[in-house]
């Protein structure tokens, strides 16, 4: 059975930013150490980092400390500001955002729905911060051995690289 869900893209970017929303203040996370404690691919990681650091999400330092940190408070960025920082606007679907894409537009009973749906999604994503989810969640010990796994296409995560 299909799901309707969000993208795999998603899900890792609003797991490593709530992963930098509970690191102590200051202090920064290579992407080696944010794909090891979240289980996600370090490559993809790598790319999804950048499209946070464009939408001022996420802050690069370099150097021997140096590492991501969030750009903002935790309580400043919300789900949908991640969300949107790496796909885009949300759209339940596609005659919400703009009608003249759906052929069936002027005679779909429907279209009222989506958009109710739509309001309620962006309303839940926008009031849900990092700060709420951060509490929630332990921070993984990058050194423990139950962390270390293989991820898929085979590439060993028992280590954390640090930023280039």
């Amino acid at each position: 059975m299909a799901l309707m869900q969000v993208s795999r893209r998603v899900d890792y970017a609003l797991r490593a930013a709530i992963n930098l929303a509970r690191q102590t203040p200051g202090r920064a996370s290579s992407v080696g150490e944010i794909s090891l404690q979240e289980a996600i691919p370090k490559k993809f990681l790598e790319k999804i980092i950048q499209d946070l650091i464009h939408a001022g999400i996420v802050v690069s330092r370099r150097g021997a400390h140096g590492g991501y940190t969030l750009a903002r408070d935790p309580g400043d960025i919300s789900f949908r500001d991640v969300m949107e920082a790496v796909e885009g606007p949300i759209a339940l679907n596609v005659c919400v955002g703009d009608r003249t894409l759906c052929s069936v537009s002027v005679t779909c009973g429907m279209q009222h729905v989506w958009a109710e749906g739509q309001r309620r999604l962006i309303d839940l994503f926008a009031a849900t911060k990092l700060s709420a989810l951060a509490a929630q969640a332990p921070l993984a010990d990058a050194a423990a051995p139950a962390t270390q796994q293989l991820r898929p296409g085979g590439d060993s995560a028992a280590r954390a690289d640090s930023v280039e």
